[in-house]
């Protein structure tokens, strides 16, 4: 009972925290200009096409969900060491995301948002910390389940997928694509200063 508790409280701040944040930032700011890109793309076939990259998001959302199961469905007693270094992930996840968001919402509402790139706080040591610390808060889930069973061993699919996802498919990549379009050289010279996804020292 202790561990479901537990993570129904991680999964509980964890969702609180992003439906929060993301209300607020699409709140009359119109079209995510990742999807307008996609749509602007796609063109007469833009409906269609979008819904099946939502059913093939709503897909991997499965092996996501299905690492909060097997870590809630664990029998082994809380709280075992591993469990606590699970929790501390998680908080510094859920930590380092907030402070991201609130850092990038912060420069947004600066002069300097119209023509530079966001360089304070966590945002000076990777070009996409709120990505890093989402990554990182699914990275809790399989040190919550892993057991001996080797079905436990499936919770490793979520930071796999999530890495995935970020980096590759649906996150940076289109991101950066609008960055460099709005921003140019200004963003490519980010690009060589700072790490794109993993927190590390600048470069000159």
């Amino acid at each position: 009972m202790e561990r479901r508790i537990a993570v129904l409280v991680v999964i509980g701040l964890w969702a609180v925290r992003l439906g929060t944040h993301i209300g607020w930032r699409t709140k009359g700011g119109g079209e995510d200009p990742r999807y307008a890109r996609f749509i602007e793309d796609w063109g007469a076939s833009a409906s269609r096409r979008l819904f099946w990259f939502l059913q093939i998001q709503a897909a991997a959302a499965f092996i996501l969900i299905l690492a909060v199961y097997l870590a809630a469905a664990n029998p082994s007693p809380f709280p075992h060491l591993i469990d606590l270094l699970a929790l501390l992930v998680a908080v510094t996840a859920l930590t380092g995301e907030a402070l991201s968001d609130h850092q990038l919402a912060r420069f947004r509402r600066s002069p300097q948002a119209k023509t530079e790139v966001c360089e304070t706080g966590l945002w000076a040591y990777s070009r996409h910390p709120n990505y890093f610390f989402e990554w990182l808060g699914w990275c809790a889930w399989p040190l919550l389940a892993i057991t001996a069973s080797p079905w436990t061993w499936l919770s490793l699919l979520a930071p796999a997928l999530m890495y995935w996802l970020l980096v590759y498919v649906s996150g940076i990549p289109p991101l950066e694509e609008h960055m460099l379009r709005s921003r140019g050289h200004k963003f490519e010279a980010l690009q060589k200063r700072v790490n794109a996804f993993f927190p590390g020292p600048r470069r000159r």
